[in-house]
């Protein structure tokens, strides 16, 4: 019997089989096994367009958590051999940064002590805290001492109190307000020293001039000097190193007073390094007078990473 022809309804026409791209799966469907007449056939289709091997394309849940673990084994290991590495890039990066920033302190410190004026500086310490201070030089040269021979020119008297200018040999100074006049500064004694006054003055004169005046004290200066010298100073510069704030600042902008200050209530105080954990100044003026020696050694950390930094410095004092 024609189960076929006795069941229109599994011809290939029948929108049962019509399915699929362009009937295409209908006609692949059209082959029929009839074991018996009077059973119904067997139709053996192929899969769907949308499987392949009779199963979805897509992954499964277990697989997924595979590869899930295998990346984290592989990046475990990747991590075990690049720790080392980054860590030790990091540890030299902090050691570089340290070091910069320790040398750049010792090295303006160093220029600023070069151009200080002779026997000027000093060193104290109060309460774990630092202090260097110093007069910067701004200008010098030398003064007039006698007259030309036709009796004239500006002389420093020395036997004066009343003296208020000379004459500038040689090339003109630049004077400006605030700067201190000082002539042949020994740093031995009230007469001698810059700091208690005795023979430093106070500058009057402005700009690049060939006679420098000042004010008078009513007291004459008490040495000349050797070689005529003069110099004019900026006001005092102090640096303190403060290790348990971890910072070394510059101070500026304050009187001179005879005796050291440890505090600087309205100064500017520029801070010039910080993570510091060790200061150490020490300055020996020389038995000729003439060079001493500062000794400088800051220590930086942070970080589990230090850095010690020593400099020496040449100092003139050569007055």
């Amino acid at each position: 019997m024609n189960y076929l022809a006795a069941h229109s309804d599994l011809a290939t026409d029948s929108p049962l089989l019509q399915r699929g791209a362009g009937g295409d799966f209908a006609k692949a469907c059209v082959t029929v096994t009839v074991d018996k007449s009077d059973e119904a056939p067997t139709l053996r289709c192929p899969p769907p367009p949308f499987e392949k091997g009779g199963r979805s394309s897509g992954f499964t849940l277990v697989e997924l958590i595979v590869v899930m673990m295998v990346v984290g084994v592989l990046s475990s290991v990747v991590a075990m051999f690049i720790r080392h590495p980054l860590e030790a890039y990091m540890m030299a990066s902090r050691r570089a940064a340290l070091v910069d920033a320790a040398d750049t302190a010792l090295l303006r410190i160093a220029r600023d002590v070069q151009g200080a004026l002779p026997n000027s500086l000093r060193i104290t310490q109060s309460g774990g805290i630092v202090y260097l201070e110093f007069l910067p030089l701004q200008d010098g040269g030398r003064y007039r001492a006698e007259q030309t021979g036709a009796g004239t020119g500006d002389i420093l008297d020395f036997t004066s109190g009343a003296d208020t200018g000379f004459d500038v040999l040689g090339p003109t100074v630049n004077a400006a307000a605030g700067q201190f006049l000082v002539i042949y500064n020994l740093g031995l004694d009230a007469t001698t020293d810059a700091w208690q006054g005795g023979n430093r003055r106070t500058v009057t004169s402005t700009g690049a001039v060939s006679n420098l005046t000042f004010t008078a004290t009513g007291a004459p200066l008490p040495l000349e000097s050797p070689g005529k010298r003069f110099y004019l100073a900026g006001g005092p510069v102090t640096y303190s190193c403060n290790p348990g704030g971890g910072e070394l600042r510059r101070i500026s902008g304050y009187a001179p007073q005879a005796a050291q200050p440890t505090s600087f209530a309205a100064a500017a105080a520029r801070l010039l390094a910080n993570q510091v954990v060790t200061c150490a100044f020490a300055y020996d003026p020389g038995a000729s007078q003439r060079l001493g020696q500062l000794t400088l050694r800051i220590q930086l950390s942070q970080d589990g990473e230090t850095v010690t930094l020593y400099r020496e410095v040449a100092v003139n004092n050569d007055a």
